[in-house]
């Protein structure tokens, strides 16, 4: 980097960017943080044996499955589904959301390999995927490759896809999809080290339909160009308005430096020479003195300050303990900043998906959970850690859905595709109690303060009292044969506390409801539990206390918590049940109540899951009936309160 560019940032007067730095902290200048720029400055860590750290959750995060995996009974069409699905992209377009992933057959690295579009008018629904970059059969390849040796691929094996970028809006308001065709001479050995074929990109339309197929740019270093691949070049078309995107997009230095994994060429295309460093996943916004900070997997950092056409040395943020996947920063709606990835860094583990803030983009803090859930890995294969991982959030220039939230989209187990909506600001607690009667809401997305986890087969919903028509109430619905629906509040930090509420046992199948008072880190002193014909209350032992109920029937419920004697007295219907429960597990104080449609799974021990006897994804099989729905439980609560005492 220049010294005059150098200066410039370090000044914060980068020309276009004074009305975006206006009322911003400033970061320190590029000369100042260019070894680390960017910094954990919070003393909160995750606690690896759990799922969500035992972190304070983010207020208000919905979590919805936007893509469930199924082998038997594929979404997407055909006969057999593909149940590796990962490496999503988000943008927002003529008022939709587009989503883009790969995925392959079984697992990573083996072929056949493509890349999918779904759609979605309000980020929360999703259309069945469409293959916008289909399987691609291969010419015979003989090479070898120094760590695997001597390689002999057949004419006609199919391709692996690998892309760090999937969507692109010109500035001509046309919308490109790309993608990069590539192989893997050996499971182990990946598709993203230079050797593949190149990168597609086709236009999409607004109907969901797209253009066709070419190639943007050959890896001619490794011997690919227009005769020995299979589509034309994007120069041979005739349509204006995608030349000029193309060209648009291969003019930008700062949205192609995404591109230096795959391709690797040394052909002065890219504006950074890595050497031996190896970044990986680029993710960048602009800070508020307009330079542009990079983030990488493994703690990879650098700044520009001309868009990209030139960079400092490649950084290490030793304070972000990351570890093999992705991380992703922007600037959210509030004029703050979020780094959004996994703060446990437990091996290749991927959990929780976190969150922290910065008002610089330089010391970030504030760690907060936003999805802590890890449900069981339904297919065998390999090269799939467990939990919420390769987060992705919309690029700057890509859109601003409406509203004040952070979009994020990720895969779970290397399966399923889930996004999160964050609210800004990001907050993990509130001042107030709450009274919810769920009459002001006229669907699940209209509550704001309650943190939802919604998979496809266990929808919330706000629906009618089946008593009272004209009385709302809010269903948890669950069908999951594997996983599970949560609705939870957070409420003031609190020694004595009462909470209240009326609930509905409608039907019960494979699932039951569980009731939990939870502390700030997701210790449970207090665990209700409903099904068809009891309430029972666990206090931790061998057997529980039981009390009899009846579905299809209003229940109200009232609890009196006390952290100073470490007991509850629990109502029911006005009655007491038992007024000296004792907690099942200590907690100094409280501040968030649970609603779930399953038992709790929050710890990694001693379930040991990441700790299975010898390699990762040889010693598993398929689960069980994981493509059919269970059983259906039906659940309706209403006239949720909480108070201190």
């Amino acid at each position: 980097m220049s010294k005059n560019a150098i200066v410039l940032a370090s000044v914060g007067v980068v020309i276009g960017f004074a009305g975006f730095a206006r009322g911003a902290k400033m970061p320190p200048s590029i000369k100042q943080c260019a070894s680390e720029p960017v910094k954990y400055v919070g003393d909160v860590f995750c606690d690896k044996y759990y799922y969500d750290g035992r972190l304070r959750q983010a207020v208000g995060v919905h979590n919805y499955q936007a893509f469930r995996a199924n082998r038997s009974k594929p979404a997407e069409g055909g006969l057999i589904g593909w149940t590796y699905n990962h490496q999503p992209y988000l943008c927002y377009w003529k008022g939709r959301f587009w989503l883009q992933y790969l995925s392959n057959l079984k697992e990573e690295h083996v072929p056949p390999g493509r890349t999918l579009i779904m759609v979605s008018n309000d980020g929360l629904t999703w259309s069945n995927p469409k293959v916008v970059f289909p399987k691609y059969p291969l010419p015979r390849i003989n090479k070898k490759y120094d760590d695997v040796g001597k390689v002999d691929l057949a004419a006609g094996t199919f391709s692996v896809m690998h892309q760090r970028m999937g969507l692109y809006v010109a500035p001509n308001g046309r919308l490109l999809t790309l993608g990069f065709y590539s192989f893997c001479p050996h499971p182990r050995k990946g598709p993203n080290n230079g050797q593949g074929l190149g990168r597609v990109v086709r236009e999409v339309y607004e109907d969901g339909t797209f253009g066709p197929v070419t190639f943007i740019r050959y890896n001619t270093h490794s011997g690919w160009n227009e005769s020995n691949t299979n589509y034309p070049f994007y120069k041979k078309s005739r349509d204006k308005g995608f030349l000029e995107a193309c060209e648009a997009l291969l003019a930008d230095k700062l949205i192609t430096l995404q591109w230096w994994e795959e391709d690797r060429s040394k052909d002065g295309f890219y504006a950074m020479d890595p050497g031996k460093a190896q970044p990986k996943a680029m993710s960048y916004c602009h800070r508020p003195d307009g330079t542009v900070l990079a983030v990488w997997k493994q703690q990879l950092t650098a700044l520009s300050a001309d868009e990209g056409k030139s960079w400092t040395r490649l950084g290490r943020n030793k304070t972000l303990v990351t570890n093999g996947a992705k991380t992703w920063v922007q600037r959210t709606d509030d004029g703050r900043y979020a780094l959004v990835y996994n703060h446990s860094a437990t091996g290749d583990n991927r959990y929780p998906m976190s969150i922290m803030t910065s008002d610089d983009c330089y010391e970030f803090d504030n760690v907060l959970c936003v999805n802590g859930e890890v449900p069981p890995q339904r297919f065998q294969g390999i090269h799939k850690p467990f939990g919420s991982q390769y987060f992705r959030g919309i690029v700057e220039g890509n859109g601003n859905p409406p509203g004040d939230h952070i979009w994020m989209a990720y895969s779970v187990n290397k399966e399923d595709l889930w996004i999160s909506r964050i609210p800004t600001p990001v907050q993990g607690a509130v001042t107030e109690y709450f009274s919810q009667d769920f009459e002001n809401a006229g669907d699940e997305s209209d509550l704001s303060m309650w943190n939802l986890y919604i998979p496809t087969w266990a929808p919330i919903s706000i629906v009618r009292d089946p008593v009272k028509p004209s009385n709302k109430c809010l269903e948890l619905r669950d069908q999951e044969p594997y996983n599970y629906a949560i609705a939870q509040r957070v409420f003031p930090q609190s020694k004595k506390l009462t909470v209240e509420f009326r609930i509905f046992v409608s039907q019960v199948g494979h699932s039951v409801l569980d009731v939990e008072v939870q502390d700030g880190r997701g210790a449970r002193p207090m665990k209700l539990r409903f099904d068809a014909d009891w309430l029972a209350m666990d206090r931790m032992k061998t057997d529980p206390d039981m009390f009899a109920i009846s579905m299809g029937r209003w229940m109200d419920v009232r609890m009196e918590l006390d952290c100073n004697r470490q007991r509850y007295a629990l109502f029911v219907n006005g009655k007491e049940v038992d007024d000296n429960i004792k907690f099942g597990e200590k907690a100094e104080t409280l501040e968030r109540l649970v609603f779930r449609t399953g038992p709790w799974r929050n710890c990694v021990w001693p379930f040991i899951v990441d700790r299975q006897p010898g390699t990762k994804g040889l010693y598993v099989e398929d689960l069980h009936g994981s493509d059919d729905k269970s059983a259906m439980s039906v659940f309706l609560i209403d006239d949720v309160k909480t108070k201190a005492f």
